[in-house]
């Protein structure tokens, strides 16, 4: 059986425990995997300090010469690569391979981004008292990054932390998901065959909270990259001090579809937000308000299409929906949906579990304050509600502790624009749903949703700190 060791200082390290890894979907066993002690946390980040002086001096050419290799690689191996990723996350293979074309394209973003870590002028005698002086400001690496990323999106959560941080010349601490740390270490051991100092990238399986404690206290990690769950979120901010953190947290995405949209596009495109990867997406579609003149029409064809949502096998590239991450989680979304039904909703579609897979799961005239529709589901469910207007739609959206991506369906220019200004979200998509990610844009959210921004640009200044100078001529 393969054993997967740490990865620390450029090397494989064997760890003193390690914990079986089980394929969700199968139950086949993956691997041995490494579970670190704190004082292997420890010995990571000793590591990473240990090549920070190499990566500061590192030229920007060279650094995204390594990230340009690194993607290339991963492009030549992309069946391997989406292979562990469905295993490991019973990720069907159409949505892995997927997955693995953006992580190519997110580690090229990142290798372009090395190039343009660029300040500004600064008019100093724009003041009284400033001239004869010039002013600007540059941009330095922070240090080590702690990285805590998801099991959702094993390469591509990973290449949004990992890319920036090395591409702004920082090392990394990186703990993946304790079910997803196989795409993590394959990603480690390319870094290394492209030429990463050693010690640049580390990574550390197993507990999070063991290793999270470390990664969140210790002193010489400068910043906290978190993907996951608002609880997590909210300690790590609350243990982390002055250190910097970006935090993207929980979502409970929405989409408003007003009278005059063109059921023909939006049907297709919203069943595709609910049920991708069974839902297992922080900006999955899980609340659809329809305005009233068409959601029968809109009902009744989103439920026949979710009916025909094709579940399996992750590696038949016909599924769309495979088991869910756990067990535990397929009970927990059918007790969520019983909750619903007691409180008056109506299953139009799906609602029952085969194994591991939950069937795609629509529910109509659902309160409010029914947990598929307030919480974050994470399951292949959706919540369909009717309303009169897009202004009722768009109160119904802002009800919520979440505020990552919504979207509406509009041919209103004013619809839209008083949607864009009113929606409390860190983005809004115009005639497209909440799901919707390139992975340059800006990514991140308000309120439970987090702090901070991702995409490739906007991490990296997340990950460096402005530095103003200043010459006297005189």
């Amino acid at each position: 059986m393969k054993k997967q060791h740490l990865f620390i200082g450029g090397k494989p390290t064997e760890s003193v425990d390690y914990k079986t890894l089980q394929a969700p979907y199968s139950g086949e066993t993956l691997a041995e995997v490494s579970s670190a002690s704190a004082e292997e946390a420890e010995a990571a980040i000793a590591a990473a300090v240990q090549a920070g002086k190499a990566m500061r001096q590192m030229p920007a050419h060279q650094r995204a010469d390594i990230l340009y290799k690194l993607s290339s690689m991963l492009e030549e191996r992309k069946e391997e690569a989406a292979r562990i990723i469905a295993l490991e996350a019973a990720k069907p293979i159409t949505a892995a391979l997927a997955e693995v074309d953006r992580t190519v394209e997110t580690y090229r973003f990142a290798a372009e981004e090395a190039k343009r870590l660029t300040g500004e002028t600064v008019p100093m005698d724009a003041a009284k008292g400033g001239e004869g002086r010039i002013g600007y400001t540059m941009r330095q690496p922070l240090g080590v990054i702690g990285a805590i990323t998801p099991f959702n999106f094993p390469m591509n959560l990973v290449a949004h932390k990992v890319g920036p941080a090395l591409a702004a010349g920082n090392t990394i601490v990186l703990k993946p998901a304790e079910q997803t740390p196989l795409s993590s270490y394959y990603i480690a051991n390319l870094l290394q065959e492209a030429g990463l100092p050693d010690g640049a990238l580390n990574v550390v399986s197993g507990d999070g909270k063991t290793i999270g404690d470390v990664l969140v206290e210790h002193p010489r990690v400068a910043h906290i990259t978190f993907t996951g769950s608002p609880a997590v979120g909210t300690s790590i901010r609350s243990k982390a001090g002055l250190k910097r953190v970006t935090l993207e947290l929980g979502s409970n995405a929405a989409v408003i579809v007003d009278k005059d949209a063109d059921l023909d596009k939006v049907v297709p495109r919203c069943v595709t937000g609910a049920f991708t990867y069974q839902g297992q997406v922080c900006i999955s579609l899980q609340r659809i308000y329809v305005h009233r003149d068409i959601s029968e029409e809109f009902i009744r064809r989103f439920a026949e299409a979710a009916k025909q949502v094709v579940v399996g096998d992750p590696l038949s590239p016909d599924t769309v929906v495979s088991a869910l991450i756990t067990s535990k989680d397929v009970q927990r979304t059918l007790d969520w949906i019983e909750e619903a039904k007691q409180a008056g909703a109506e299953v139009v579609a799906g609602g029952q579990a085969e194994g591991g897979i939950l069937r795609p799961t629509v529910l109509i005239n659902v309160p409010r304050d029914a947990k598929v529709s307030c919480q974050e589901v994470f399951a292949p469910i959706v919540v369909i509600n009717t309303v009169d207007s897009v202004e009722e739609g768009i109160e119904h959206v802002n009800d919520s502790i979440y505020g990552l991506q919504a979207g509406v369906f509009t041919n209103d220019i004013h619809t839209a624009l008083q949607a864009v200004d009113q929606i409390e979200a860190g983005g809004v998509m115009i005639n497209d749903i909440p799901t919707f990610r390139v992975d340059h844009m800006p990514y991140g959210g308000v309120k439970q949703s987090g702090i901070g921004r991702e995409g490739v640009k906007y991490a990296v200044e997340e990950m460096t700190e402005l530095k103003f100078v200043m010459f006297n001529k005189g």
